[in-house]
This record gives structure tokens, C-alpha cells and sequence, in this order.
């Protein structure tokens, strides 16, 4: 019950928003006294969204499909040692386990198997991984178990129906998530409103031109029966991985029933919107910039103009296939006149 003593001030109910109360295997709302289960210290608060007939809500086609093929799957890393090393590898990961301080309340939101979460709660941080799919929080859930990682705590949620109090987080990251619902804007909306005045938000989505060579792979496969694996250049460079992180990955960027795409451009708009402020994109906004080893990833930096933003996004058809068509950007919460 470690997770619901170190997170029951920000819990809420999932379908009126009121406190909840535990007992040893239930979490029930002392407002509307809907009850909800806890399986291994995981607090199954998943709730349907309730939208109108004729808007799309692909959420059970979602879940069904990563409740088969949980995503990234845990082939290559057995111990805390291997995540790190894991993690060393990939430059943005390595980057926010250096400089997101001590401390920090980390929520990740879609985290899927949770690896990210248990990579930040090695490092003396509080993460929150949340995921609509209970297979998933069960293969990050064992790994903390297995590896005693003190930081890591993992919960079933819904990101339309938030199982947090607003701003509870210093940091909220929702990467690879948002273009896979039916409604990715409105997504953003509902976890935005988690972060803190002057906390951060990172997300990360397919990119509109980024993903057309991803595209036409998808085609080819479909033409083929998935014949020709080797046109993917992240299993082309990646030969020794296992076969089940293999097909994980193949299943997530080929197979998937449900994506959108977007732009930095229309991030900046959602940022405007709800009160954040750019600071880092990846790739960067302006041609040429090259993004450090060292960069400072919370340090603020002005966007490129239209026309720079423009030919940076042109130029992702080609420089961001080996990653999915994927762009990242950070954002931090304005602080309101109270705040400040």
C-alpha cells in the first residue's frame, strides 16, 4: 500500500473528481461512492470517457491493441543496470535523468510498460506512470518489484479522466500518446491542467511529414505481408535486439488501428491556449541547430519564425524517419499573477 500512502493527497476520483478513501484492496469516492479495485498496489482507476454519439473515441480499440502487444517491451533490460544503460544511450532520456532536479513529482502519462518511470524513480524522484492498459503497469510494476525501485509507482487512468488534483506535478510527460486518441488537443487540455504554475510539460507526436515515409512502409508491408522488415531503419540498426522488442516496435509503428499527425506549429497553438510557454523542441525550430549532448533542456529559447519552422518541418520527411516521424516539445506553465 507504499503508493497510495505517498500519493493519496493528490488521488482523485476518475468520475466526479472527489476525495477518495482506501481500504486494503478498494479505493472508494467519498462523494459519489463509486469504488474502484487494487491489483498488486496497482489502483485500477480507469474511467470511460462519457462524449457525445458523434464524436470518435478510440480508447477500447487502443487498449485492446496494447493490452495484446504491450509497447516498449522488456527484452533487453533485466536489472536497474541495463535500464541505465538503456537509457544512456538515448540522448533526450540521459539528458532528463541529469538535469530534472532531486525531488521532482514526475508524472508520465500513457507510459506503457513504464520503463521511463522506473528509469526517473531510480534517481531519487517521485514518478507516476499511468496507462490505460493494465498488462503494460503489470510488466513495469514486476520490474520495480524485481529491482526495488523506491520512486516508481504505477496507476490505471484514463488521460481524458484524470485521477489527479490540478497542479500536482512539477513535470508532466506524455510522449507517443496523444496522436493515438480520438481527440489529441483535448487529451493535451485535460493533462495540461496537471502541471504547476511554472512546472513543465513535455510531449511528443507523430509529425505530419515526418511520418510519410513511415507511411509508405506501412503500405509496402500491407502489400507484402509484412515481407521487407529491413526497410525499417530502427530494426535495420538494431539486429540484436530480442525478437519480442522487435515485433513490439514493428506492431506500434505498423500496426496500430489508430494515429493523427501534427506539427510544431500547432503545439506552439496549444501552448498559447493554455497558458505555457515554448521552451525546447526537438528537433529544434530553426535550420542548422544542431541539438547538444549537452544541451540545457529547461534553459528557454525562443521559436523559429513561420518560414524557419517552415523548413524545419519540410525537412523532417527525411531527417526524422528512422524515429517514427516523432518531434518533441516542452513546454513551461505561465505562472498567473497569484502564483508569481
Amino acid at each position: 500500500m507504499q503508493v497510495l500512502a505517498q500519493l493519496s493527497t493528490i488521488l482523485c476520483c476518475p468520475k466526479c473528481e472527489g476525495d477518495l478513501t482506501t481500504t486494503q484492496d478498494m479505493m472508494i469516492c467519498r462523494r459519489c461512492s463509486q469504488s474502484f479495485r487494487i491489483m498488486k498496489d496497482i489502483p485500477l482507476l480507469f474511467w470511460p470517457n462519457e462524449w457525445e454519439p458523434n464524436k470518435t473515441d478510440v480508447t477500447d480499440l487502443v487498449k485492446s491493441f496494447y493490452e495484446k502487444t504491450p509497447f516498449p517491451n522488456y527484452d533487453d533490460c533485466d536489472s536497474a543496470g541495463s535500464l541505465m544503460q538503456k537509457a544512456e544511450r538515448s540522448g533526450l532520456v540521459k539528458l532528463l535523468g541529469e538535469q530534472i532536479p532531486l525531488g521532482t513529482r514526475i508524472l508520465e502519462v500513457g507510459c506503457g510498460t513504464g520503463q521511463l518511470t522506473n528509469f526517473l524513480g531510480i534517481l531519487n524522484r517521485t514518478v507516476i506512470g499511468t496507462d490505460i492498459c493494465l498488462n503494460s503497469l503489470r510488466l513495469g510494476h514486476d520490474f520495480k518489484m524485481k529491482n526495488s525501485i523506491a520512486g516508481s509507482h504505477f496507476v490505471q487512468m484514463n488521460l481524458f479522466r484524470p485521477v489527479f488534483k490540478p497542479e500536482s506535478f512539477d513535470l508532466v510527460y506524455c510522449t507517443g500518446v496523444l496522436h493515438h486518441t480520438g481527440d489529441a488537443f483535448g487529451g493535451f487540455q485535460s493533462i495540461a491542467r496537471l502541471v504547476r504554475p511554472n512546472g513543465y510539460i513535455v510531449i511528443g507526436l507523430y509529425h505530419r511529414f515526418g511520418r510519410l515515409l513511415n507511411d509508405l512502409r506501412r503500405w509496402i508491408f500491407t502489400l507484402t505481408g509484412n515481407r521487407g522488415t529491413f526497410l525499417d531503419p530502427t530494426l535495420r540498426a538494431s539486429r540484436g535486439l530480442g525478437s519480442a522488442q522487435r515485433e513490439a516496435w514493428f506492431a506500434d509503428q505498423y500496426k496500430h488501428p489508430h494515429e493523427t499527425k501534427h506539427t510544431i506549429s500547432e503545439v506552439l497553438v496549444w501552448f498559447e491556449r493554455t497558458g505555457f510557454s515554448f521552451v525546447k523542441s526537438v528537433p529544434k525550430t530553426r535550420p542548422f541547430s544542431g541539438f547538444s549532448a549537452n544541451e540545457r533542456l529547461f534553459s528557454p529559447e525562443p521559436p523559429g519564425g513561420r518560414i524557419e519552422r517552415r523548413l524545419v518541418e519540410f525537412g523532417m520527411t527525411f531527417t526524422a524517419s528512422k524515429e517514427g516521424g516523432y518531434f518533441i516539445v516542452l513546454g513551461k506553465r505561465r505562472a498567473t499573477r497569484n502564483d508569481s
